[in-house]
């Protein structure tokens, strides 16, 4: 069941899904929560432009500081195989293979996350989960990546390809069961992309496309472009588990037929904002927060307007007796004909009706009781005093709390993005050198997958600290150790913040150099 034609049914069947999700539709609400996020919130409200249409962007604010809070922390992984003991005798020599193997894993997951820019995709998809629910990102295998390495030792045989990763939108992303939330039990995902017809030209032919599929390719083209629709499914082997098959297809052409990415996991991760009660789909906070938005939108407009109003209040003009009109131009002369009582009643101002005193009191609240609701209250935004760092620390630890749940369900996410790289080295790295960056300095461990092929690896998230006050405290524990005599100036200065003190490498030649010539 894997014809184009059965594979866009598929794909239209997921699309008119998502199309009735919710009130409005994933597509639509979506669209709208974008708008609302970057500020947009007066789009298609027909209030003329007579009047300042203003904005105090509450949900902007409420997400930048939840997707910084749960960024705030450094990550890191330790792999481990389930099964193997994490030590052994000194005759289990495969034990000590394999923990060693995991151990080596662990450091590289920290290379690729540099390499892959990981950082920035976290930040990228928290910002799409935060305004469509769901945040994706989906690893996949790069034949055309350069890594640097040979196979040979005379260099002549290169060993090119790696893993690269993609933030993708949850629009373009359709679930074969939407009412299974766990990613890895879908009996199928179709992944929707717009590309260029040339590229996808290129590509058919590279895996032997016939002139009828490229025919087929260039009818489906619009505009110099083409949806291409991957799917990935389970293929099930007969002595029991599955391995991850893949196909390429148009509208109405194979891009690239049936293939095995030797995976034994779906290559996405996906991370839901709030859980939808046994869906696939996150839900959004911001849909919720929209009819606030808008009415502390319309209450500043209104009180804004009353105060231009009241500063500069609409005027009465006697026609008769002033003849030239007159403007709002400070200090104008204005003519006037008739007698004194013709001149006394040339003008009028008309009084604008009195302003509730609660106005701006009821505005105010409903802005703090959206924001406390929403677990960003001034505690937790900084906007409290305190007399100490620790007393604000401790405050903010407290308002914080409730967004734990958020990062629990984000640490998940980072670690199944860890299982999948595992699961993409162990397929499909073969034998390489594997950098590896520790206190000595960069090397590279020979790692061969095929020593690990059948494993079940397994990942931990480890939580680094990452308030605000991190590096002052460091400084200041570390001060109190050096001044008790506890450490000495090396170990003071090795353990520094980076970028606290210039040049820190420096100090510590000078520092060891003196050791040196104290010892002589």
């Amino acid at each position: 069941m894997n014809k184009p034609f059965e594979i866009f049914e598929e794909y239209r069947k997921a699309a008119d899904f998502k199309s009735a999700l919710g009130k409005r539709g994933l597509y639509e609400q979506n669209r709208i929560n974008e708008r609302f996020y970057i500020g947009d919130q007066w789009y298609g409200a027909k209030c003329g432009n007579d009047r300042p249409l203003v904005r105090h962007n509450i949900i902007k604010r409420i997400g930048d500081y939840k997707m910084s809070q749960i960024l705030n922390s450094p990550l890191s992984v330790t792999f481990s195989a389930e099964g193997i003991p994490n030590s052994g005798s000194a005759k289990d020599e495969r034990i000590r293979e394999i923990n060693t193997a995991m151990s080596a894993l662990g450091n590289y997951y920290s290379v690729t996350a540099e390499r892959v820019g990981l950082t920035s995709l976290y930040a990228s998809a928290l910002r799409n989960a935060y305004i469509s629910g769901t945040g994706i990102l989906y690893t996949y295998w790069n034949g055309d990546i350069k890594t640097g390495l040979y196979a040979d030792r005379e260099s002549r045989i290169p060993i090119n390809g790696d893993i690269s990763c993609e933030v993708l939108s949850v629009e373009n992303v359709y679930f074969g069961d939407p009412y299974i939330s766990d990613i890895q039990q879908q009996p199928y995902i179709i992944i929707a992309s717009c590309r260029e017809t040339e590229a996808v030209l290129r590509e058919a032919r590279r895996h032997g496309a016939d002139i009828s599929e490229l025919r087929a390719i260039e009818d489906d083209s619009d505009d110099g472009k083409v949806t291409v629709f991957t799917k990935l499914f389970k293929e099930y082997k007969a002595g029991g588990g599955y391995t991850i098959k893949s196909v390429k297809v148009t509208e109405n052409a194979t891009v690239r037929k049936e293939f095995g990415t030797g995976l034994s996991l779906y290559p996405l991760a996906v991370f839901s904002w709030e859980k939808r009660g046994g869906l696939a789909y996150g839900e959004s906070e911001i849909t919720y927060l929209i009819p606030n938005q808008i009415a502390i939108n319309r209450m500043i407009t209104a009180s804004v307007w009353s105060a231009m109003t009241t500063g500069m209040p609409m005027m009465v003009i006697n026609g008769d007796t002033v003849p030239d009109g007159i403007t709002n131009e400070p200090g104008q002369i204005i003519k006037v004909y008739g007698s004194s009582e013709d001149v006394n009643g040339a003008v009028k101002y008309v009084a604008p009706p009195d302003f509730s005193r609660n106005f701006e009191q009821s505005l105010q609240a409903l802005i703090d009781n959206t924001l406390t609701q929403s677990g960003a209250n001034e505690v937790a935004l900084g906007d409290s005093r305190a007399d100490n760092a620790t007393a604000l620390i401790t405050m903010q630890n407290a308002a914080i709390m409730p967004l734990q749940i958020v990062k629990n369900r984000f640490y998940s996410f980072a670690e199944d993005i860890s299982r999948i790289w595992a699961d993409f080295w162990i397929a499909c790295y073969g034998k390489r050198g594997i950098k590896i960056k520790d206190s000595d300095g960069v090397k590279y461990f020979a790692f061969d997958s095929e020593r690990l092929r059948g494993l079940i690896i397994n990942a931990k998230i480890e939580v680094g600290t990452g308030t605000v006050y991190s590096e002052r405290e460091c400084v200041s524990t570390l001060l109190n150790l050096f001044e008790k005599g506890i450490i000495n100036k090396t170990q003071f200065l090795e353990r520094l913040p980076d970028g606290i003190v210039p040049d820190r490498q420096g100090l510590l030649r000078d520092e060891s150099e003196e050791e040196r010539d104290e010892s002589v």
